[in-house]
């Protein structure tokens, strides 16, 4: 199972999914001849801890315990660089980030995000982006850019809220 299939697993080995994304970042720094840090490394193993998105003031504790320079630049300037990359995505509505489970490819960011755990899971969807195109293109309108956040209940959210009932 491919790491944007897992953010509503419940009980999975995040393990795997850090290493992965630890691999695939190494790769494709050293491919474009980028240079993956420390620090951007271990921002990199926080932010895939789980599937929810993390805020950068929420790194700075783990980074002053591995013993590097825990003030906020520090961390935004880790960020940035991550994102850039492709490594990890912004979640604007959560001012927080999320890893990237293909950051090979340079794609649009779809988000389903669970309003109770705030688990966060990347969507791959075509269609969407090609229906924002052509409705934009009617409108005269360039998307340079385009990020889509949907909110609701992941599956074990749901289990847990009918459970209740």
């Amino acid at each position: 199972m491919s790491m944007d299939n897992l953010a509503f697993e419940s009980g999975h080995n995040h393990q795997h999914c850090i290493d992965q994304a630890l691999q695939q970042a190494r790769t494709l720094c050293r491919e474009r001849q980028q240079r993956l840090t420390p620090v951007r490394e271990l921002v990199l193993k926080l932010i895939w801890q789980s599937h929810q998105p993390i805020g950068a003031y929420e790194l700075l504790p783990a980074l002053a315990e591995a013993g590097f320079n825990s003030a906020p630049p520090t961390v935004y300037r880790a960020l940035e660089f991550l994102q850039e990359q492709g490594f990890v995505h912004r979640i604007a509505s959560l001012n927080a980030f999320v890893g990237c489970p293909h950051p090979e490819d340079k794609h649009q960011g779809y988000f389903l995000i669970c309003r109770n755990c705030h688990s966060t899971s990347e969507l791959e969807s075509a269609p969407v982006h090609e229906t924002l195109k052509l409705s934009a293109a009617e409108l005269g309108f360039s998307i340079e850019q385009e990020t889509i956040e949907v909110t609701g209940l992941c599956p074990n959210c749901r289990n847990r809220e009918g459970s209740d009932a």
